[in-house]
């Protein structure tokens, strides 16, 4: 299944976690006088779920510090607004209309008609999405499909990675980021063209799996329920809507590794939670494997 497209929802979202594994891990040992802790998340879950987190309350209440991805608050700056709508725009002098062949067009307005009723010779949709890359617009679609399923359920001024941070900078906490908001829209949506063309059409033509398949997802997260997320990840379809080895490197082990030499650094100035995609804890080349290599211990908070 296309993980760059799940991954990029709100820039990013949950994979599958270790067999019996928490959402929560502390990290101790190797000279750190308090411990740290890292947090699974998933990008399309509400705040209020933090709640129901084992161990949530003190992790938080014992750090410091909170670290996502990136600093939710510098993305609705006002310089960070406009650098964002670029990397999601096409250059002017092109348009999805130019962009894609005159069959691709009508699949996808015909997709755009069966899911938000109107298509692209809709002044107003086209004014809209008419300028956004073919990966923008795939991230836009799946994320009103899940919106328009489940009116009502999705606070998305309140999600569980942005309430963190609030949470944290309210009560005193310095908050950080492990990687720049521009580092991610480059990830995201600096793919070549051909590629993002393939990425829209594979929703397109697998619309209601891929809503499927983000809803299996977010159930199975608020459930913690690991066997269910793995069995959704795990899906192929063996085809163009699959993850190539080198987007899955780019996307998750390349980050986890970086993060991974950055940590230390972060936890030695004071006790830290971080929360991350689920995807980067798991594997063998997973955050949680590559901080036990550097000498921390793990533990699961229940």
């Amino acid at each position: 299944m296309n993980k760059s497209l799940i991954l990029s929802l709100c820039l990013s979202v949950c994979f599958l976690l270790e067999a019996n594994a928490q959402l929560l891990y502390k990290i101790s040992g190797k000279g750190l006088s308090r411990p740290s802790y890292v947090l699974g998340t998933c990008h399309l879950v509400n705040g209020s779920f933090s709640d129901s987190i084992p161990g949530m309350r003190n992790a938080l209440s014992g750090t410091d510090q909170v670290y996502g991805e990136v600093v939710m608050s510098e993305m609705t700056s006002p310089e960070n607004m406009q650098k964002l709508k670029a990397s999601m725009s096409l250059p002017d002098s092109t348009s999805l209309q130019k962009l894609l062949t005159e069959d691709q067009m009508t699949r996808l307005n015909a997709f755009l008609k069966e899911t938000i009723g109107v298509d692209l010779s809709n002044e107003g949709l086209k004014a809209q999405f008419g300028q956004l890359k073919p990966a923008a617009l795939s991230t836009q679609l799946v994320i009103l499909m899940y919106m328009r399923k489940h009116v009502g359920e999705l606070n998305v001024t309140d999600l569980l990675d942005q309430h963190l941070q609030v949470v944290g900078e309210k009560s005193g906490k310095k908050v950080g980021g492990l990687e720049t908001l521009d580092f991610q829209m480059n990830l995201l949506y600096g793919q070549p063209m051909p590629r993002q063309v393939e990425g829209l059409m594979c929703l397109v033509d697998n619309g209601e799996e891929m809503l499927k398949m983000t809803e299996e997802m977010i159930k199975a997260y608020y459930a913690m329920d690991i066997k269910a997320l793995k069995q959704v990840m795990d899906r192929k379809m063996h085809n163009s809507c699959d993850q190539t080895p080198e987007e899955e490197k780019a996307m998750v082990y390349d980050r986890n590794a970086r993060w991974a030499r950055k940590m230390p650094g972060v936890m030695a100035q004071a006790p830290t939670l971080f929360v991350v995609g689920s995807g980067h804890l798991p594997g063998n080349k997973g955050l949680l494997q590559l901080l036990r290599q550097a000498g921390y211990t793990i533990e699961i908070v229940k």
